[in-house]
């Protein structure tokens, strides 16, 4: 992978349409799990703000599901601006709002600048904090922490240590290959995001574990 072709979110292969669109294995495969979640945990109005929204296939799979909230996909790369844009071209549901450009870890984000209505009320981020500099998982919270009112829903999943170990001896390989693939990321300790969030105001409600050895990790703000 050249540093050209890599994108800080995401070291997952990607295949491309002619029609714009990228797939993600990872994608088609945890979108029935996180499906089931979300519908546990996401509130009943407002606006989900989903980060490092990638391809754009769980913008497509889950906002249909919920006809009740808008949903605004974002990613810092500009070819998955617009594979989300081609996916939304294909699959439209007319409670998808553009794609936009947020890197998580700027101290300041777009969306900050923005009246939406209804506004966000719960942020939505897969596979994005064990591929990214540990600075993305920090400005992710902080992010949330600024923009979420008192009862809005962090969900984060992906690949976790807890309390310093792997949870398996798949993970612990993952971590070594990504590790290799750029020395800034790496699978983080769930401790380590929840003492980060509780610096924002967020505490944590539920860690759900999931298929593949990865978490549902569902913070509140407080």
């Amino acid at each position: 992978m050249t540093e050209k072709s890599k994108n800080p979110y995401h070291c997952f292969p990607f295949k491309s349409s002619n029609d714009g669109r990228q797939y993600s294995p990872s994608s088609q495969r945890n979108a029935p799990h996180i499906l089931k979640i979300l519908k546990k945990v996401l509130p009943k109005k407002g606006t989900v703000l989903e980060i490092a929204g990638g391809t754009g296939e769980h913008a497509v799979i889950f906002a249909p599901e919920f006809p009740h909230l808008k949903w605004q996909p974002s990613d810092p790369a500009v070819d998955k601006l617009e594979s989300i844009k081609a996916w939304v071209a294909v699959n439209p549901s007319p409670n998808i709002l553009p794609a936009i450009a947020i890197d998580a870890a700027s101290r300041h984000w777009p969306v900050e600048d923005l009246a939406f209505d209804p506004p966000i009320s719960a942020i939505v981020c897969v596979n994005m904090i064990h591929v990214s500099p540990w600075a993305a998982g920090q400005g992710l919270v902080a992010g949330a922490g600024r923009i979420l009112k008192k009862g809005g829903i962090l969900y984060l999943y992906g690949a976790y240590m807890v309390d310093g170990k792997h949870t398996a001896p798949s993970n612990m390989e993952f971590d070594k290959m990504i590790r290799k693939t750029d020395p800034c990321w790496g699978l983080r300790d769930i401790r380590d995001v929840e003492k980060e969030a509780h610096r924002h105001g967020l505490t944590l409600q539920d860690m759900v574990p999931m298929p593949a050895n990865n978490f549902s990790i569902i913070f509140e703000k407080i």
